[in-house]
């Protein structure tokens, strides 16, 4: 018998937040912590106090139908969170944390990739309900995406496929956190955008607002306030950034056919300033046959959301 609540988490780079989730996909209780961590073990066992309190606050583990978890570089296949480079105690190593945090609680847990999780999410409860062709991108502190092909995600034969953050954009460009140079993570996540804007200023952008700021601290938020601004170096960041991500956009529509590209996360919030340039790139470098058949969507869900609430639909499949 299907238990009336589940528990979803979405594990960041830099906060993990998670939410117990009713049927009716409504998120009753919600927490947040820090990501980082020294060891994989100190990090579970921090999360696992957290949830049992929550876990608890709700009448206890007897309540839960099961724990679903979305992670960077999670294996569904596997439940482990492997070599994530984005993650303090991830990188380099093959962490179990759907066993770990299932002996932590006492509750059966699954994970996925968190852009899977956040596709479920948005194809449940989001923009993308209904839909059974689109790729969802989240743009974070890294670049992750989730496939849906005729209402399923696409998975691999390994559960790693869909890793459209790490396709090369620029020959021997930017080293990425995955050691590889020139991924479309190193030029178009929040972390990008920020290496982007230090580039404009050293070669020649003295007079932007952002010239005023520590060169090797600025962060994409500060580039988004001074396009608020209408700084013009800012806003040719950002027209940088949506057009390295429209080409790359252009280049997934003719593997795919979606009906949208779906953009989540903090940098999509960047709005205009990086819509506009991400379509007109989508429109120039789409194959004749795909031009307009494509919509550039911004997710609707509230910040994390859709990976908290993708993430806790996985649960409710635990029989």
């Amino acid at each position: 018998m299907v238990k009336p609540y589940v528990m979803g988490i979405d594990v960041g780079g830099t906060n993990t937040v998670f939410g117990v989730v009713d049927a009716r996909g409504k998120i009753i209780e919600a927490g947040k912590m820090k990501s980082p961590s020294e060891t994989a073990e100190s990090y579970c066992a921090t999360l696992s106090v957290e949830l049992n309190k929550l876990i608890e606050h709700v009448g206890g583990k007897e309540k839960f139908n099961g724990i679903g978890i979305g992670a960077p570089n999670g294996n569904y296949y596997q439940g482990t969170i492997e070599d994530a480079p984005n993650i303090s105690w991830g990188k380099g190593r093959v962490v179990p944390l759907a066993n770990m945090l299932s002996a932590a609680t006492g509750i059966s847990t699954v994970l996925t990739n968190d852009a899977n999780a956040a596709a479920i999410g948005e194809m449940t409860y989001g923009v993308a309900k209904g839909m059974k062709n689109f790729i969802m991108i989240t743009l974070g502190t890294g670049v992750g995406s989730g496939i849906v092909v005729n209402g399923t995600l696409v998975y691999g034969h390994d559960g790693f496929a869909g890793e459209l953050g790490h396709v090369i954009v620029k020959k021997d460009g930017r080293v990425c956190g995955c050691g590889r140079k020139g991924c479309l993570e190193a030029y178009a996540s929040a972390t990008g955008v920020a290496r982007t804007a230090k580039e404009f200023i050293e070669n020649g952008g003295t007079k932007s607002l952002l010239a005023q700021l520590d060169v090797n601290n600025v962060t994409s938020k500060d580039v988004y306030d001074a396009a608020m601004k209408g700084d013009k170096v800012a806003i040719a960041i950002f027209k940088e950034t949506g057009n390295i991500l429209g080409e790359a956009f252009a280049n997934f529509i003719a593997f795919s056919s979606p009906e949208a590209i779906v953009l989540f996360g903090g940098l999509s919030k960047a709005g205009k300033f990086i819509m506009g340039p991400i379509q007109e790139a989508m429109d120039e470098y789409s194959l004749g046959i795909f031009k307009g058949k494509t919509k550039l969507l911004m997710s609707d869900l509230p910040e994390s959301d859709a990976a908290v609430l993708g993430a806790s639909a996985l649960a409710w499949e635990i029989k």
